[in-house]
């Protein structure tokens, strides 16, 4: 009797320790890979790398968007501070261009150029050349102000017509949408959600 009741003990246990290990899985495949950045009214993409730093920046971007203000430095990027701390995973890194970097855990760091250091690595901005990163990044530049958010139309701030308000509604990207379904769209110069 008394080896049953150990056996069920050890069978409760290992039941708990899995659904543990489920939840933990199931946070890690639902993480939020992209994060937006937005300069100037121009929204990038960013893919996130996956590790403690990006989990807790994207815990913080679901509460609001987070604006900054940056400066170029060395010729090779742009950089200032969070406002907030994250966890660090330093590795001695050669950043290359469109790389999102955390320096010293409080410290953002978004490359037009190359530099070898000890980082964290975020993410990479999408798709842009080096001749585009540094147009976008406005290199050598200060007081650049930046948005870091999870939603790629929350750096849409104003919305521009040919003066006629005819119910029509446009997607976040500006294009006229007849049937619109469930999303975000701008309808007599306001934002809609359905």
């Amino acid at each position: 009797m008394k080896q049953i009741f150990m056996i069920l003990a050890a069978l409760l246990v290992m039941s708990c320790s899995r659904d543990e290990i489920q939840a933990q899985t199931t946070n890690y495949e639902t993480m939020t890979t992209k994060m937006y950045i937005t300069i100037d009214g121009r929204t990038e993409a960013v893919t996130l790398t996956n590790n403690s730093a990006t989990q807790a920046l994207v815990a913080k971007l679901q509460e609001a968007p987070v604006s900054i203000t940056l400066n170029s430095s060395g010729g090779f990027e742009i950089w200032g501070p969070l406002g907030f701390s994250l966890p660090e995973n330093d590795q001695q890194t050669t950043a290359q261009p469109g790389d999102v970097i955390l320096y010293n855990g409080s410290n953002l760091c978004l490359f037009y150029g190359t530099n070898s250091w000890s980082y964290t690595r975020l993410g990479k901005i999408d798709g842009l050349s080096e001749s585009e990163l540094r147009t976008f990044l406005k290199a050598g530049e200060s007081n650049i102000g930046v948005v870091l958010s999870l939603d790629n139309s929350a750096a849409i701030k104003e919305v521009k017509s040919n003066g006629s308000e005819d119910g029509t509604y446009y997607s976040v990207n500006g294009q006229r949408v007849q049937n619109p379904t469930h999303g975000i769209y701008f309808k007599n110069h306001k934002k809609v959600i359905l």
